[in-house]
């Protein structure tokens, strides 16, 4: 799993072998998602659009929006609103402003009633637009909009007043009247085009009053992340979490899962391969106690990522395989051929390999066999034996535990001759009998000269 790559049935066997851990796991993430929606209350936002009317530049805009939430906005509004223990300071958290096309500024607010959202994005729209209008002149109460006005009205009885003194001089009768006529005509062009120049250069004419655009609706759903939202993404992330753990774990596992890598690890040579029929119910280990119990539970009491056992042979392929290992211990022992079986505790494949080696030695091979703890392996001293044989299952032991193993026999006087993997199977079904199979192939007879061949 270390090397290989990750692919959709990877998942699908942690989903299948995990189910239990996973759905627990999952529903521990929604009940967590449930307790922070109770620990932050469900919030409502309201919004309103104020309508900028006139050209405006897009830097101009967010000007805008800029000062619809600035602190002296909303200091105006939590004045208005006039609650208890709420501040601007914590209405700026709660208030925001963006710039939308066509020159609308749209203003939202966030409580946590609906009503208290409206009311909050109502205000906010007001005060947004007074205080606009006065930075822009366009105030109604302001002395700032009565200025051009009031200029207009001087404007138009200089301009009276100029047609008064101009009816009044002498026409024609003396150079003095002609050019005081003229320089009052000057005044008056001067005035029209002073007045048209005010009138084209107000800011106020084309960027003044800023509209609401009517009441902010109010909401009728909560602001996300939702109640619903969080429980679900507890539940997602719970679950997604559990998968990468997994995929993670089995990453860095370092178990060697090829008789090669075995061999080499017990520092020995590898005999052969061996079958070993039963369900997976059989492979798992022994254990008692609340903690093993609660394993067997969730399913985590045997490895996930170990390969689906394939279909074995019939009961004579099986033998063959034993007999032939057999064979290998007699070419490679010395007479007596006495031999200390190792098979570590709780790997029950190994243990029933172990017992099938020792029925197929037929007393050529004397086997004796021991189980050793993993966690402090310790091997029975050497009396009238040749060596040791390591028999186990594959993807179950780390290297340093198959290490360790080989320690222990080394310090017991033991040279380990050699390494039997044990691969779980699954039998075929047994056929009635006289009812041979469908283009079955004759029986082979199996002597001693077909004990030697290659596993």
């Amino acid at each position: 799993m270390s090397d290989d790559t990750i692919r959709l049935v990877t998942i699908g066997r942690i989903i299948r072998r995990r189910w239990r851990l996973l759905t627990l796991l999952t529903v521990v993430g929604a009940l967590f998602g449930y307790g922070l929606s109770v620990v932050f209350p469900p919030r409502y936002t309201a919004s309103v659009s104020v309508l900028l009317p006139g050209q405006w530049e897009e830097r101009e805009l967010l000007t805008q929006a800029e000062i619809a939430t600035s602190s002296v906005v909303v200091d105006r509004v939590a004045a208005t609103l006039g609650r208890r223990g709420v501040g601007g300071g914590e209405l700026r958290d709660r208030v925001s402003a963006k710039a939308a096309d066509g020159n609308i500024i749209k203003v939202s607010g966030t409580a946590d009633t609906p009503e208290r959202a409206q009311r909050l994005a109502d205000q906010l729209a007001r005060q947004f637009v007074t205080f606009a209008g006065r930075i822009n002149g366009a105030d109604p109460g302001a002395g700032a909009a009565a200025g051009p006005e009031a200029l207009r009205q001087k404007v138009a009885q200089t301009n009276r007043r100029i047609t008064e003194l101009a009816d009044a001089a002498d026409p024609g009768r003396a150079v003095e009247s002609v050019q005081a006529r003229t320089e009052l005509e000057k005044l008056r062009s001067a005035l029209q085009e002073a007045m048209k120049k005010l009138d084209e250069a107000d800011p106020a004419s084309d960027k003044a009053g800023m509209v609401v655009m009517g009441a902010a609706p109010r909401p009728t759903g909560e602001a996300p992340p939702t109640r619903l939202q969080l429980v679900v993404g507890g539940a997602a992330l719970s679950f997604l979490l559990a998968v990468v753990g997994h995929l993670a774990a089995a990453r860095v596992n370092r178990r060697p899962r090829g008789g090669p890598e075995i061999a080499a690890a017990l520092g020995s040579a590898l005999l052969g391969t061996v079958d070993v029929p039963g369900e997976r119910s059989e492979h798992r280990p022994e254990g008692r106690g609340p903690r093993a119990r609660l394993r067997r539970l969730l399913g985590i009491d045997t490895r996930w990522d170990v390969p689906t056992p394939r279909t074995s042979g019939d009961e004579a392929s099986r033998r063959i395989r034993y007999r032939r290992v057999c064979a290998r211990l007699r070419q490679k022992l010395p007479a007596p051929r006495r031999l200390l079986v190792v098979v570590p505790d709780g790997d029950e494949v190994a243990r029933r390999a172990a017992g099938q080696l020792a029925t197929e030695a037929e007393g050529d091979v004397v086997l004796r066999v021991v189980g050793v703890p993993m966690s402090r392996p310790l091997v029975p001293d050497r009396d009238t034996e040749s060596g040791a044989l390591v028999v186990l299952s594959t993807g179950n032991w780390t290297t340093g535990e198959l290490a360790g193993i080989a320690e222990a026999c080394a310090d017991a006087g033991h040279q380990v001759v050699g390494v039997v993997v044990a691969d779980a199977v699954r039998a075929r079904p047994t056929r009635t009998a006289g009812r041979p199979p469908r283009h079955a192939t004759p029986a082979i007879a199996v002597g001693e000269g077909a004990r030697g061949g290659g596993a």
